[in-house]
């Protein structure tokens, strides 16, 4: 059993809900990355979200952007992603760690070589935004050979029958997108999210998370009442910048980040302690 499949089961049996930060791995500088990872999880989460470095991550909105944009300028490559995933695992060896990218860096560097190293680090999961299902047989097979979950994302404008296909070649977890358009965009309508979901989870059993417009412990605690975790990314990226930007050292911008995931963990963590 894979690290997501024994954490989301542990959390089920605990009948809490998952918790996963998203941050762009080197933003704001390489160094930060793996303490934040560690400060993080202390906070919380149950899960981490790496994202690598991309020129051109299309289904990011500016404030996730601009932190791609920040990590390239520090010379953030995948490789350097993987030794800070490797890094990490030798403080923690227990809590899961996915990556979220773009296929061309994995198909560069070639999908034998992509998995092997991954599981060599010790990641867990993949995200591979703009890969569809019907393409991704061959990284499938890769994956599987090392025991590595293949997550993908399922939008509001999704049909029903594509669902089924996603759910057919995903592991881990399904990834719902809450909101059409970019990270960060977007009004949260938590009746629609929670008719999508009814729709996903007839097609599979695996767990479903949701992110893209999950910005504070209140939207947080909102949608994790009928979904198995929330993801959050570009609130948690803008109380790192923005504070950074408006003075304040490397330091205060974590801090910032941190609070606000410890924050959103008591809001969903109320989910419980209310009964629903």
């Amino acid at each position: 059993m894979s690290r997501l499949s024994q954490r989301f089961a542990s959390l089920k049996s605990a009948g809490r809900k998952a918790v996963i930060p998203y941050v762009v791995a080197g933003d704001p500088a390489k160094d930060v990355t793996v303490p934040m990872m560690h400060r993080l999880v202390a906070a919380g989460a149950d899960v981490l979200e790496l994202g690598v470095p991309f020129s051109d991550p299309m289904s990011e909105g500016p404030v996730i952007q601009r932190g791609h944009e920040r990590a390239l300028e520090c010379g953030v490559s995948l490789t350097d992603v993987l030794a800070m995933v490797r890094e990490f695992r030798t403080g923690d060896p227990d809590t899961p760690v996915v990556m979220m990218g773009y296929a061309n860096p994995v198909e560069r560097m070639g999908y034998a070589e992509f998995a092997a190293a991954c599981a060599e680090a010790g990641v867990d999961g993949l995200i591979t935004v703009d890969l569809p299902p019907e393409e991704v047989g061959l990284l499938n097979a890769e994956l599987k050979k090392v025991e590595i979950d293949n997550i993908f994302l399922i939008s509001p404008t999704t049909p029903e029958q594509r669902v089924a296909t996603i759910t057919g070649n995903a592991s881990g977890f399904v990834y719902y997108v809450a909101v059409k358009g970019v990270t960060g965009a977007g009004h949260l309508d938590t009746a629609d999210v929670s008719q999508r979901l009814d729709i996903i989870k007839a097609q599979t059993e695996l767990p479903v998370c949701v992110g893209f417009g999950i910005k504070d412990a209140d939207s947080a605690a909102r949608v994790g009442t009928f979904a198995d975790g929330v993801v959050v990314g570009s609130a948690l990226i803008e109380a790192l910048a923005g504070t950074i930007e408006g003075g304040g050292e490397t330091a205060d911008g974590v801090d910032a980040a941190v609070a606000l995931l410890a924050d959103i963990r008591s809001g969903v963590d109320g989910i419980l302690e209310s009964g629903h």
